[in-house]
């Protein structure tokens, strides 16, 4: 027993075109994919160059930066220096395996991101590291 379907043209058609809704989102992807990188970007910090190798990536690190002008910020905030010890233990919880990647702008005194990664070792932080740009040929 064969089922025909017949339709009168004068029926509304009830299928629905999904083409400019795929057009629509592939755009829209596109968009988000390259205004996604431009989202991170914290504070303006001019880093120094480097030869050596990235550090592997296992968990989101706490990012302390310090600009030209000398100024502590974690992450986007800016930070006391006499705060910055109790700020970065709340943040991780007092846990003192918290990956910490120091920023300093390269037009600062050294001493100053001595200071302040001797601060972070004196409070108990192990896992502090330097960033820096890649080495440019």
């Amino acid at each position: 027993m064969a089922f025909q379907i017949n339709r009168s043209s004068k029926e509304p058609m009830s299928e629905i075109n999904v083409t400019p809704f795929v057009d629509v989102m592939l755009v829209l992807l596109i968009i988000f994919m390259v205004t996604a990188p431009l989202l991170t970007v914290g504070v303006q910090v001019d880093l120094p160059e480097s030869a050596a190798d990235s550090l592997p990536d296992d968990q989101e690190p706490l990012t302390l930066s310090i600009n030209s002008k000398g100024e502590v910020f974690i992450q986007e905030h800016q930070v006391a220096f006499d705060k910055i010890i109790p700020k970065i233990l709340a943040i991780s919880k007092n846990r003192t395996d918290t990956r910490i990647y120091v920023r300093g702008d390269k037009t600062i005194n050294y001493g100053r991101v001595l200071e302040v990664m001797g601060m972070l070792s004196g409070g108990g932080f192990s896992k502090v590291a330097l960033i820096s740009e890649p080495y440019q040929n």
